[in-house]
């Protein structure tokens, strides 16, 4: 069984095993032949002699048909084209041992990298509860010290039961530790937000903090110091804000509030040492009045601190808007005098 190959023309004989690929060029190899026929005379180059027989008229002719299995295969003239370059082998497959670190990685640019973290400081709803219980805490211990002083009336003239005292007592006690601890605690939450609102709108002017984080707490904390340096910090953050002109009654009566308030509570503590039944007396009185103060001075500091949330700091303090020419009360634009178009013109659309 002979196969011949398309594309170099070799004959190969399979013997009985069809095959497809050509084993010299990998060409394909035409259907399978058992015998070849014989070649067609006329293909011939040599020259016929006298007793040939004569070629059949052109008429007469018919097309050469080739055997099974073979093509006319086009060949453009000319010289070969050139060989293509063979391709650079590529080598082996890269292995990793872990997942390589390099590849289509979003690199995200940050303007802000190599900038401190903005400081954030207690959540609005932190604070607001903070004073609410402050505020309520401080009423309750003022309610406490009422009762304690009318016990202080009754007892004049009436002995009171031993229990009695004693709970009316420790009543005292306890409710000028919860309000100690309550006024701390706003305190603290007031001023750690107050000094991410300073970082926070410095940040927004694009200007560098003036005070450091310990000046601010150590002008808050300090006793009587506190008093001077507290408020002039929020009165920075109002003007840096370019909006204390609206927050200058709510400062000036959370200052004059906490003023009152630090005297009586130093007068309190002075006079929390008689051992008399009219100091004592006096002292009870004296709490209560520290008490509600206090609670006053919580409340002006809570409406500071809410004109302040109010606003926030990215949203600018004035707002422009478009007046209309025709509203009562504002004069009308004069007229021009003199026309703009020529004589004998009309007017421009």
């Amino acid at each position: 069984m002979i196969q011949v190959c398309s594309q170099c023309g070799t004959r190969w004989n399979v013997r009985d095993r069809r095959r497809d690929w050509c084993p010299r060029c990998r060409g394909a190899l035409m259907a399978p032949l058992a015998d070849m026929p014989p070649a067609d005379p006329r293909w011939s180059t040599q020259q016929r002699g006298p007793s040939a027989p004569a070629a059949p008229p052109a008429w007469q002719r018919a097309v050469p048909r080739l055997p099974p299995g073979f093509r006319w295969i086009a060949v453009r003239p000319g010289a070969p084209p050139a060989a293509r370059r063979p391709r650079r082998p590529l080598g082996p497959t890269p292995r990793y041992a872990v997942i390589p670190r390099w590849g289509l990685t979003d690199r995200i640019q940050t303007a802000a990298a190599d900038e401190p973290a903005a400081r954030t400081g207690p959540s609005t709803a932190a604070v607001r509860v903070a004073l609410f219980v402050s505020v309520l805490v401080l009423s309750i211990a003022a309610l406490v010290y009422v009762v304690r002083y009318v016990l202080l009336v009754i007892n004049r003239n009436t002995l009171l039961n031993s229990w009695v005292a004693i709970a009316a007592d420790w009543l005292g006690v306890l409710a000028s530790v919860a309000a100690v601890a309550a006024v701390i605690t706003s305190g603290v939450l007031l001023i750690q937000w107050l000094i991410a609102r300073r970082a926070a709108v410095f940040a927004h002017h694009g200007l560098s903090e003036q005070r450091s984080v310990r000046a601010l707490w150590a002008g808050c904390v300090i006793p009587v110091a506190n008093l001077l340096w507290a408020p002039v910090y929020v009165i920075e953050v109002a003007i840096m804000e370019e909006h204390y002109s609206r927050l200058r009654r709510q400062i000036t009566e959370w200052w004059i509030a906490w003023a009152f308030s630090y005297a009586a509570s130093i007068v309190a503590m002075i006079t929390s040492f008689a051992t008399d039944p009219q100091g004592i007396a006096n002292n009870t009185a004296l709490m209560v009045f520290a008490y509600l103060l206090a609670a006053v001075a919580v409340a002006a500091a809570a409406r500071v601190f809410e004109a302040f949330v109010r606003k926030p700091v990215e949203r600018p303090a004035h707002r422009w808007i478009i007046a209309s020419p025709d509203l009562p009360g504002r004069p009308a634009a004069p007229a021009s005098a003199a026309p703009v178009e020529l004589e004998g013109e009309e007017p421009a659309a």
